[in-house]
Formats: structure tokens, sequence, C-alpha cells
């Protein structure tokens, strides 16, 4: 395995190879979820000598990043980690803006409200609003799917500029379920679409049974989305254009909210 390119690093500053390791080892424990992983299974992952990521494991243990068992046969994200994303969530303005709206907007589509930002070609969800009767057993909030097999993500390239656009769509787009577009030139298909229609669709490329409706939100950078889930085979041809009209209503409403607040939007 190659040593993963460093992210936003500015030219002519080296990086500092503890601290970039001790970034992968937290996205990869992140990335496992509540799946545990061996010393062995990170050090193959990372190609690097099991020495020095015990040693790292051990300092991240103690400091409370990374949480293991008592025969220290296994590690998993810990509980610092959720400290430091509350903190982020809490720091946005705009999901101050946002958050108010989820519900309003659930209960008029009746499905599930999400919120997501684009993040390195993965869209993160910052706030959901379940819809009563259909909440998940795992959260939403916090967890980071392919853009492109997402609505929220697919909302979101449609809007980016094609320098941006090249960076975000990756050249072999991850497989999720059967129904995820893997081709580049479909996936390119499938947003000059969304361009079209003001609004993106997307029925189990993520999670079987489940369909999506998404537009993207006059956000700065543009990197944001709001979306709608429900079941697949509630998807009916009126509904998807009565979802879309409410999601177009709601994130045009956030944005003169957006627009009202000072310095908020640059």
């Amino acid at each position: 395995m190659t040593a993963r390119p460093a992210v936003g690093q500015p030219h002519g500053v080296r990086e500092v190879k503890s601290a970039a390791r001790t970034i992968e080892v937290l996205e990869l424990l992140a990335s496992r979820g509540n799946s545990p992983i061996t010393i062995r299974e990170l050090c193959a992952a990372m190609d690097a000598p099991r020495s020095s990521v015990y040693a790292l494991l051990r300092t991240l243990t103690e400091a409370g990043w990374v949480r293991t068992d008592a025969a220290r046969a296994t590690y998993s994200i810990g509980i610092r980690a959720l400290l430091a994303g509350t903190t982020y969530l809490d720091a946005d303005p705009l999901l101050r803006v946002v958050r108010p709206h989820l519900a309003l907007l659930g209960r008029q589509a009746g499905g599930t409200v999400n919120f997501g930002r684009l993040d390195a070609g993965h869209v993160v969800y910052l706030a959901s609003w379940e819809a009563p009767g259909r909440e998940r057993a795992a959260p939403r909030v916090g967890r980071r799917l392919p853009a492109h097999a997402t609505a929220l993500g697919l909302a979101i390239l449609a809007g980016l500029a094609p320098r941006d656009l090249r960076s975000g769509l990756p050249e072999a787009p991850e497989r999720l379920t059967p129904a995820t577009i893997t081709s580049p030139t479909a996936l390119r298909r499938e947003l000059a679409a969304i361009r079209r229609r003001g609004y993106a669709v997307e029925r189990e490329q993520n999670t079987p049974g489940i369909a999506c409706v998404a537009v993207g939100m006059a956000t700065p950078g543009g990197r944001d989305a709001l979306s709608v889930s429900l079941p697949l085979a509630e998807l009916t041809a009126v509904r998807e254009r009565e979802i879309a009209d409410a999601l177009l209503a709601s994130a045009s409403a956030m944005a003169d909210v957006l627009a009202g607040v000072e310095g908020l939007l640059g």
C-alpha cells in the first residue's frame, strides 16, 4: 500500500510523519464504525511497522482517542473523537440555521431529512430528522459515504465547477450496492440530468430498499445539500415531484435566512 498523500498540505511544507500517521490511524478506525481492528490489520492497511503502530496506539489509547479491550487485541475509535466531532457541529453556524427547518420539511415531505457536506469525494452527514416510526438503529449524523452513491452527493457534484468536479469524482467509483453507478461516463450523464431537472434522485444506490431525493444549497462553497429519504416502494413519480418541490422551497427559505445573517455567506 502506498503512502496516503497529505490532504490540503501547503506547498513547501514538509509533512510531519507522526502527525500524518496519527490522522491515518484515526481515519481508519472511524471508517470501520463499530467493527474493531487488530494491530496486524492496522499495520497491513498502513504499510507500517508493528513497533511504531503499537506505540502510537498506546499513546492514543491513554489519551482517550482510541479504545481497546482488556487484552489489547483489538482497537476502535475512542470517546475523544466524539467530543471533537460534537464541537465541530456545535461551532458550525450553518447548522443553527438548518436544524429548525428539518422537522418541518420532514413532516411536509413524509420522509427522513438529511443535511450533508462534501468532503474529499464523500458526503458527511451533519444533521438529520428521522421520520416517526422509521428511526434508524444507528444514527446517520457523522456517517461518511461516497458522494457518487448518494442523492446528497450527486446534488452537490452537479453544482460544482468543472475543475472542482474533476477532483470530486473518483477514477474508480466504489460500488456499495448493485444499483450504484460506477461508470464515470454514466455518472457524468447523471449529473447533467440533475442540472436539467434541478434535483437529484437515487434508488438503492447505497442502501437496498431506500430511495432519496436531494437538492444543492446556496451555502459558502456550494458544498452542502438537503435530502429526503423514504422506502423505494413509496417513491412514485408524483411523490418524487412533491418531495423535490418541498426540498427546493425549504432550501430557498434557508438561503433567505442565511443571506440575512451578517458575514455567514462571506
